[in-house]
C-alpha cells in the first residue's frame, strides 16, 4: 500500500488541511468583525500598547507597493495563490512532520485568507495596531499573524536541537 493511499496518512493530511482552514476561519470571521464594528481609520483603544484600527492595504507586508496604481493586487493574488498551491502540496509530502506541518497550515490558512481579501476588496483588511508611546508598528490582521507564527516554527524546528532518532 503506498504511503498516500493509507487511510492514517489521509486523515492526517485531512487534519492539517482542517487547521488551515480553521485559521482562514478566524482570520475571515474577525475581518468581518473589523469592518461591522470599527469606523475607518478612527483608532479604538484597547489597553495602552493596543488599538483597533480598520484599514485596507492593498500592497504587501508593511504597505509595500501599496500606492503602485492596481497592478499589485493581481500580483499578490497570484503570488498568494502559487504560494497555497505549493503549500497544499509540500504538506501533502511533509505531513508527518508534526511541527512543519503546524507551520505549514498556519501559513495555507493566513495566505489563502489574504487572498479572499484582495479578491473581495482589492485589499487586505488590516485592524490590529501596536504602539509604544508615539511609534506604531503597521496595522496588521490575523491571517498576517498565523503567517508569522508558522514562518517562526519552521524557523525554531530548523535551528532546535534534533534528537538522535533510534533504530527501529
Amino acid at each position: 500500500m503506498s504511503a498516500k493511499a493509507d487511510p492514517h496518512n489521509q486523515r492526517r493530511f485531512y487534519g492539517w488541511l482542517s487547521l488551515a482552514c480553521l485559521v482562514l476561519v478566524l482570520d475571515q470571521a474577525s475581518k468581518l468583525w473589523a469592518q461591522t464594528s470599527l469606523q475607518y481609520a478612527v483608532p479604538a483603544p484597547v489597553t495602552g500598547f493596543l488599538n483597533w484600527f480598520l484599514i485596507y492595504n492593498p500592497g504587501a507586508a508593511f504597505s509595500f507597493l501599496a500606492s503602485s496604481g492596481g497592478w499589485q493586487r493581481w500580483l499578490f493574488t497570484v503570488l498568494g495563490t502559487a504560494a497555497a498551491i505549493f503549500m497544499i502540496w509540500y504538506l501533502r509530502r511533509h505531513q508527518n512532520d508534526t511541527l512543519l506541518s503546524l507551520a505549514i497550515s498556519f501559513i495555507l490558512g493566513g495566505a489563502v485568507g489574504n487572498v479572499i481579501d484582495r479578491l473581495v476588496y482589492g485589499a487586505v483588511v488590516d485592524f490590529i495596531d501596536l504602539y509604544y508611546g508615539q511609534w506604531h508598528w503597521p496595522a496588521f490582521n490575523l491571517a498576517d499573524s498565523a503567517i508569522v507564527l508558522g514562518a517562526a516554527l519552521i524557523i525554531w524546528g530548523e535551528i532546535r536541537p534534533k534528537r538522535a532518532s533510534t533504530p527501529t
